[in-house]
C-alpha cells in the first residue's frame, strides 16, 4: 500500500511543471525573467516581441520574415533571456564593459537576414553605452550592416564615429584586426558606393570628391589591395574627365601595388586602362608596348577571358595604324582563345574584327601590287 502511495505522489507534477505545459513559450520565458528579478530585461524582451508582431503584420508574406514569429522560436528566446539577464546584472554592478559585451554578442547572434532588425537594435544599444572596445566594435558592425542595407548616410555616420573612438583606444576586434583600420575600410566602401550615382549622371566633380575621400580611407586602412583598387577607380574617373595625366598617376600607383601584392587581375586592369590614356595622347608606340605587356601578363597567369580581350585591344591598335597583318595576328589569337573558353560575346567580336582586318589586308596587298601604286 505504501509503495502505491509513493508511486502516485511521484507522478503528481509541481505547479511550475504544470505551467510549462499550460502556458506559451513566451509566457514561461517572461515569468522566469521576472522571477529572477530581471525586470528591465523583461520589458525589453516584451517590447521586441511586440515589434516583431507589428513587423509581421505590416509585411505579411515577406521573404525577410521568418516562418515562425519570434515568440515561438525557442532557441532565440533562450538566448535573449540569458544575455539580457547577464547584461542587466552587470549594469547593476556598474560593469559597463560586460554590459556591452553581452549586447554585442546578441548583435552578432542575430546575423540572419530576417533578424537584422534585432541585430541593429543590440548594436545600437551597445554603442550608446559609452566608448569601450565592444561599444566601438558595435559601431563598426552597424556601419557594415547599414552599408549592406543601402543606408549610406547612416553607415557613414557610424563608421566615422568608430574611426574617432578607435583612434585613442587602439582596440582590436575579435578577429584581431584594429577597429580603426576596419572602419577605414568600411568608409572606403561607403564613399565608393556613394560615388556610383554621380558617375552614372556624369557628375564627375562630385564623384571625384567622394572617390578621393575614399582613397584617403583606403590608404589609412593599411590594406594595399584596397588601396590599389581605390587608385584604379580614381584613375578611371579622371580618364572620363579627360585628365589623363592625373589618371596615369593613379593607374601607375595601382600597377605598383598590384605588382607588389602579385595581383595579376588588378595589374591587367591597370595596364588596359593605362593603354587607353596613353593612346589618347597619340603615343602609339608606348600604347603598343603597354598592351603587349598586358597580353604577356594575362597569358602567363592563365586569365583566358582577359587574354582574349587584351589580344583584341592590341589588334585594334595595329588596325588603326594600318598594320593589318599584325592586326590579323592578334585578332586571330583573340578568336582562338575565345573559342577555347566558349565566350560567345568575345568570339563574335573577334570574328567581326578579324574579318575586317583580313579584308583591309587583302585590299592593301592588291593596291600595293597594282601598276598605279608603283
Amino acid at each position: 500500500m505504501k509503495e502505491s502511495v509513493s508511486d502516485e505522489s511521484a507522478q503528481v507534477a509541481s505547479k511550475e511543471e504544470i505551467s510549462q505545459f499550460r502556458n506559451s513559450l513566451k509566457q514561461n520565458i517572461c515569468v522566469q525573467m521576472l522571477q529572477e528579478g530581471h525586470h528591465r530585461s523583461f520589458s525589453e524582451l516584451f517590447s521586441l516581441l511586440r515589434s516583431d508582431q507589428h513587423r509581421r503584420a505590416a509585411e505579411p508574406g515577406s521573404a525577410l520574415q521568418p516562418k515562425a514569429p519570434l515568440e515561438e522560436q525557442r532557441e532565440k528566446l533562450r538566448r535573449l533571456k540569458l544575455h539580457l539577464g547577464r547584461a542587466e546584472q552587470a549594469e547593476r554592478t556598474g560593469s559597463w564593459s560586460v554590459v556591452c559585451e553581452q549586447r554585442l554578442f546578441l548583435g552578432r547572434y542575430f546575423s540572419a537576414p530576417e533578424d537584422q532588425w534585432l541585430s541593429l537594435h543590440f548594436y545600437q544599444s551597445c554603442a550608446d553605452r559609452g566608448c569601450s572596445r565592444p561599444a566601438t566594435e558595435a559601431r563598426a558592425c552597424m556601419a557594415e550592416l547599414y552599408l549592406q542595407q543601402g543606408e549610406l548616410e547612416e553607415a557613414k555616420q557610424q563608421a566615422e564615429l568608430c574611426v574617432r573612438q578607435a583612434e585613442d583606444g587602439g582596440w582590436l576586434d575579435l578577429s584581431g584586426r584594429p577597429l580603426r583600420l576596419r572602419a577605414c575600410e568600411t568608409l572606403w566602401r561607403i564613399y565608393d558606393t556613394l560615388a556610383a550615382a554621380p558617375l552614372i549622371a556624369a557628375n564627375y566633380t562630385e564623384a571625384l570628391e567622394l572617390l578621393n575621400k575614399g582613397y584617403i580611407m583606403a590608404t589609412e586602412s593599411e590594406d594595399k589591395q584596397l588601396e590599389g583598387e581605390a587608385a584604379y577607380r580614381l584613375g578611371l574617373t579622371y580618364q572620363l574627365t579627360g585628365d589623363h595625366n592625373t589618371a596615369k598617376k593613379f593607374l601607375n600607383t595601382c600597377m605598383q601595388i598590384c605588382g607588389t601584392t602579385q595581383d595579376a587581375d588588378g595589374l591587367g586592369k591597370a595596364y588596359k586602362a593605362m593603354a587607353k590614356s596613353i593612346e589618347s595622347e597619340g603615343n602609339t608606340d608606348e600604347t603598343v608596348h603597354c598592351l603587349e605587356k598586358l597580353v604577356d601578363i594575362t597569358r602567363s597567369t592563365g586569365q583566358q577571358d582577359n587574354l582574349a580581350d587584351a589580344c583584341l585591344c592590341l589588334g585594334n591598335i595595329y588596325y588603326n595604324t594600318h598594320q593589318y597583318s599584325r592586326a590579323c595576328e592578334f585578332f586571330l589569337q583573340g578568336f582562338e582563345v575565345a573559342c577555347g573558353i566558349g565566350n560567345v560575346d568575345l568570339l563574335q567580336k573577334a570574328q567581326v574584327l578579324l574579318g575586317c582586318a583580313r579584308a583591309q589586308s587583302r585590299k592593301y596587298s592588291v593596291e600595293s601590287a597594282s601598276p598605279a601604286a608603283q
